[in-house]
């Protein structure tokens, strides 16, 4: 994982976890804090996990009993592929957690960073037959990277795991069907933007829905083209790769709104 946060965090690191899986954690703990600055968790529901670098196939994840708002590096508990925990914890993680997380880190490595959330605009859409409509710039920004995967029930039937990866496809954000968002990146930075881009999507289709007004719709030449030139703009020699630009920028303000993460 490129780095993403500064390398003075390493202070706080203990002896036991190596430098490369000391910043993923730090990452992912200010991806949490940062899920709850924005709105978007759950009290102790929802989770966000990242590959551990190295041979072994190990993620960390949330321990089921930690806020969002407090959670810190050494608090994420890494398991294994087979869902047991590595990390000596009072805590133990959410089943459903395992079972989502581990179907994309086990089938697709390269993604090492996975969101899912439960939020009243994000379940909204999840809800609506069409899912995710054409009707803003915000949704044309995610449009063609958007899969659907049916809702099966509570998530903890490894024999789903399957069935969201072929329906995760080379898609960046996943809408869970009566359920909530999935977004995954290469960084915690790409997945978290995703999700940003998601939740705006899902909170202006409700916005113009609730409003009763008439839509202006957008012709399909010009979605085509929006969507083309979105993905000019998020290709790595674009003016706003994914997460590349906003991700330190989103830590400076956590600094600001909530410190101690990288604890």
């Amino acid at each position: 994982m490129a780095p993403d946060a500064s390398a003075a965090y390493d202070a706080n690191r203990p002896a036991d976890i190596s430098p490369e899986e000391w910043e993923v954690r730090v990452n992912l703990a200010a991806a949490y804090r940062l899920v709850d600055l924005f709105g978007w968790s759950d009290l102790l529901g929802t989770h966000l996990s990242a590959r551990v670098p190295g041979p072994d196939e190990h993620f960390l994840i949330n321990p089921f009993g930690v806020l969002f708002e407090e959670m810190t590096a050494s608090a994420l508990i890494k398991v294994d592929e087979h869902g047991t925990c590595l990390t000596n914890s009072e805590y133990s993680i959410n089943p459903a957690a395992f079972v989502i997380h581990s179907a994309v880190h086990l089938a697709v490595p390269e993604l090492s960073c996975v969101m899912h959330t439960h939020t009243r605009d994000g379940v909204g859409v999840a809800c609506q037959e069409d899912g995710i409509l054409p009707i803003s710039q915000q949704a044309l920004s995610i449009y063609a990277h958007t899969a659907y995967h049916e809702y099966e029930g509570l998530a903890v039937d490894l024999d789903e795991r399957e069935r969201l990866v072929r329906d995760l496809g080379d898609n960046r954000v996943m809408v869970l069907r009566n359920h909530g968002l999935l977004t995954v990146g290469k960084t915690i930075g790409e997945a978290f933007m995703w999700m940003y881009r998601a939740e705006r999507a899902c909170r202006y289709q409700l916005s113009f829905q609730q409003s009763g007004a008439k839509l202006t719709p957008i012709p399909q030449e010009v979605i085509d083209k929006t969507v083309e030139q979105g993905k000019i703009a998020n290709s790595p020699n674009g003016h706003r790769p994914i997460g590349q630009k906003e991700w330190p920028a989103l830590l400076r303000k956590l600094d600001r709104a909530n410190p101690g993460y990288d604890a």
